[in-house]
């Protein structure tokens, strides 16, 4: 059996702030609360390949895998692999973006499977991401939307 996740948020902020923030990937440790370092390792075209490192879990375990992620920006997709899948045979993750009355809305959607000697079952790593996306997803949108109260409020200098 495989896992699968499909977790969504409303951000109320312009499509073009949402897109660029959340595919600088550099800044990603300034985005999610989980990462402790994102390192670029090389860009073809729309496709970047990268680094990811967590913090310390509550073992003091340092999780870390190489991700190969494609923007399609007419599409307003992303899609994305772990190269190095480490406890997963394979993790795929799509991100959507959709202009909203209310704002851009943002879905992530995960296809993988763990390893039969991983820590966790699919079932549980389910579990694990729907519980740990809608709490990224939440500083997310606060932390783009903050940049995009800021961004509102900010004097205009005359030209």
């Amino acid at each position: 059996m495989a896992g699968h996740t499909e977790n969504e948020i409303t951000i109320a902020a312009p499509l073009d702030l949402v897109w660029d923030m959340t595919n600088d990937i550099e800044r990603w440790p300034q985005l999610f609360s989980e990462y402790a370092d994102a390192e670029v390792l090389t860009r073809q075209g729309d496709t970047v390949t990268f680094r990811l490192t967590m913090h310390p879990d509550e073992n003091g375990k340092v999780w870390s895998w190489v991700s190969e992620r494609t923007t399609d920006r007419d599409k307003l997709t992303v899609t994305a692999r772990r190269i190095e899948p480490g406890p997963f045979e394979y993790m795929n993750i799509r991100w959507e973006y959709e202009e909203t009355p209310d704002g851009t809305r943002m879905r992530w959607t995960q296809d993988f499977a763990m390893r039969p000697d991983a820590p966790v079952d699919d079932a549980g790593m389910t579990d694990i991401i729907n519980r740990n996306s809608p709490v990224q997803m939440a500083l997310i949108r606060d932390r783009i939307e903050q940049a995009a109260d800021e961004r509102r409020t900010s004097p205009v200098t005359p030209a």
